[in-house]
């Protein structure tokens, strides 16, 4: 890839993965807030200052070595989790379900509005590649967040969901394997368990379910 692509690439992607990650870090915050714990507002962490959610490792630096390493065809990230005290809200086990699905559910909204976008700039007549590369990017990005933070393992919200719905004795078994979730879910990762038994067809769903939607508006528009 020449170095103008690589940056015009770049260009394209920053800002749908700044709000991502910034909106998906922000709604677990105001969810554990509103359910009772107030941890996060209280460290300046519901905001949509992406500062605030930026880890310097796990946002910037690895992407980017993943990228040049696989030459784009893997990339993984994470933003600096939003600290939430279970025990503080009203009613732990059920409300931290509630907490878990508000940031994949951030994403499914932002990937829809993103679309929204599109159609509408299509329906002015706009055809600047750039503008409309970003919001299918915007599309793009958000349903992977979706769709991986829903795998069924801790530390993903999948997992946190799985345990906050599971009878108490099975729920103790899968949370117990927290501490060692990120590694399993990396070896799944890159056996190909997730992309091909879980992100393809969730993500296939998620596109369909936004096509869906806003076949009315591009009905009305194009």
């Amino acid at each position: 890839m020449e170095l103008s692509e690589l940056i015009q690439t770049v260009l394209i992607y920053a800002l749908p993965v700044l709000f991502a990650i910034t909106v998906h870090e922000a709604a677990h915050g105001y969810a554990a807030r509103h359910f009772g714990d107030n941890t996060a507002a209280m460290m300046g962490r519901i905001t949509l200052n992406p500062l605030k959610h930026i880890d310097p490792v796990g946002t910037i630096l690895m992407p980017l070595l993943l990228y040049f390493a696989t030459s784009g065809a893997f990339l993984f990230g994470y933003a600096k989790p939003v600290p939430v005290r279970f025990e503080q809200l009203r009613h732990p086990k059920r409300d931290m379900v509630w907490v878990a699905l508000a940031g994949p559910a951030s994403n499914f909204l932002q990937a829809l509005l993103w679309g929204v976008v599109m159609v509408v700039l299509a329906g002015m007549g706009l055809r600047e590649r750039f503008f409309l590369e970003m919001c299918r990017a915007g599309i793009l990005v958000n349903l992977v967040m979706w769709a991986f933070n829903l795998f069924p393992l801790p530390p993903l919200d999948g997992g946190r969901i799985l345990v906050g719905l599971l009878p108490w004795k099975q729920a103790q078994a899968v949370a117990r394997i927290e501490p060692f979730g990120f590694f399993i879910v990396m070896g799944l990762v890159i056996a190909g368990v997730v992309g091909n038994y879980w992100l393809r067809p969730l993500m296939s769903l998620g596109y369909g379910a936004i096509d869906l939607i806003l076949s009315p508006f591009m009905a009305l528009l194009l």
